[in-house]
């Protein structure tokens, strides 16, 4: 049984009679009348197990945006239903608004709606739903909380998408699908065409020419078809916070925002995440199925405080890789972890594919590069110098077997890893 306010202001009240009467048993007797007035309510409330409750939510929903849970109460008892219902979720969940009042008749049903606006990534459970059914005086309440399971998959945020717009103008312009010519080398032969000026006299086919009596030229286009393999480095280095968020949160925008530029580009993408074993994997899905399934299959990771096992991704990717193709490592450019675990095998690896490691940079060592303040400040900008200079030799080491490099803030690596698919692409290095 709980108590309402009314109940402890009606026990106040007894102090009139009291006040009037000071004796023990108006005190004693008031007290009786309080204990029956709240048993008399209680027991004429409707009982909330007779309640049944059933609960729809949607299966995914990304972060920052808004969707809710839907809770139908259906009232079997025989008395009219005057209740308070809590729609319990985790704090991530984002319930605002979970507390509803209900009155609800014998026999009917009320559909309770609680907003949800996740703020973190993953599965988010739903808890108790908790009714607290009021007599008809609300002196007090009977009080029942009922698992009933509910879980919102929150997927990455996506928030690089604003950047696909322009990469795909550039991949058509690549392509010769706008009225703009910016032709790159190509790789691919579409067709031959008249001969206009400012073309690139190399292009012309003359064979063609001869047998035409015309100057013709060839036209390539992007080479398609290719393999794209993401690995997404799920070790401890993904746990460092950049800036709000994990390292991972932004090597996954990098990830989504490649995947839907490549695959647009008619390429094959595959991901891996990975650190001592395989966390999650998306193969064989292309075009409108691609991106669902990458964003289904990152929303529940979470960094393992675990060293990464550079041979086991080696070996990873060439289990799934049996031609040239292009291999995205997204994990951290930490010295001593790069130098212990990764400098060793990416040789071979770089011999095999074309590499390109992509490393989100920490914008407060940025920050801390450019003070000039007291001593302390000096030491700090020192401190940050140094860090950069370990990565930049970082990055010469592994330039120099045969790895592209993306360092880039957390809100510039997808973007400029999609310029470096692109510049790639457009050489024919896929």
């Amino acid at each position: 049984m709980a108590l309402t306010w009314r109940a402890v202001a009606l026990a106040a009240l007894g102090l009139v009679p009291v006040a009037l009467l000071p004796a023990t048993a108006t005190a004693l007797l008031w007290a009786l009348l309080v204990v029956v007035a709240c048993a008399v309510d209680v027991a004429l409330a409707a009982s909330p197990r007779q309640v049944a409750i059933a609960r729809s939510v949607p299966r995914s929903v990304r972060l920052t945006e808004a969707t809710r849970s839907t809770v139908v109460l259906t009232n079997r008892s025989p008395r009219r239903l005057r209740a308070t219902v809590r729609d319990a979720w985790q704090p991530s969940a984002g319930a605002a608004g979970n507390r509803h009042e209900v009155d609800v008749p014998a026999g009917e049903a009320r559909r309770l709606v609680t907003p949800l606006r996740p703020t973190r990534r993953g599965d988010r459970l739903a808890d108790r739903v908790t009714v607290r059914s009021y007599g008809p005086l609300r002196l007090a309440a009977r009080q029942v909380s009922v698992v009933v399971p509910g879980r919102l998959r929150v997927l990455p945020e996506f928030a690089s998408r604003r950047h696909l717009p322009s990469r795909l103008a550039r991949l058509r312009e690549m392509d010769g699908r706008t009225a703009v010519q910016v032709r790159g080398p190509g790789t691919e032969f579409d067709s031959l065409r008249e001969y206009v000026i400012g073309d690139d006299v190399r292009s012309i086919d003359w064979r063609a020419t001869a047998r035409r009596s015309e100057v013709v030229v060839r036209t390539w286009r992007p080479e398609r078809d290719r393999r794209v393999l993401v690995v997404l480095d799920t070790s401890r280095t993904s746990a460092a916070r950049i800036g709000d968020l994990p390292r991972i949160d932004a090597s996954m925008e990098a990830a989504l925002l490649l995947a839907a530029l490549a695959s647009r580009a008619g390429d094959r993408v595959d991901l891996v995440a990975y650190d001592r074993r395989v966390r999650a994997q998306v193969a064989g899905a292309n075009g409108p199925r691609l991106l669902p399934a990458l964003a289904d299959a990152l929303a529940p990771l979470e960094p393992t405080l675990v060293e990464a096992d550079w041979p086991g991704v080696v070996g990873a990717v060439r289990q799934r890789l049996s031609q040239r193709a292009l291999v995205v490592l997204l994990t951290s450019l930490e010295p001593a972890a790069v130098e212990s675990g990764l400098l060793p095998v990416v040789g071979p690896l770089a011999h095999d594919h074309t590499v390109v490691l992509a490393s989100v940079a920490d914008p407060e060592v940025a920050a801390l590069r450019a003070r000039r303040g007291g001593s302390g400040e000096v030491y700090d900008a020192a401190a940050a110098e140094r860090t950069e200079l370990e990565r930049a030799a970082v990055s010469v080491r592994l330039r120099q077997r045969g790895v592209e490099v993306v360092d880039a803030l957390p809100d510039d690596l997808a973007p400029r890893l999609a310029d470096t698919y692109l510049a790639l692409k457009a050489a024919g290095r896929l």
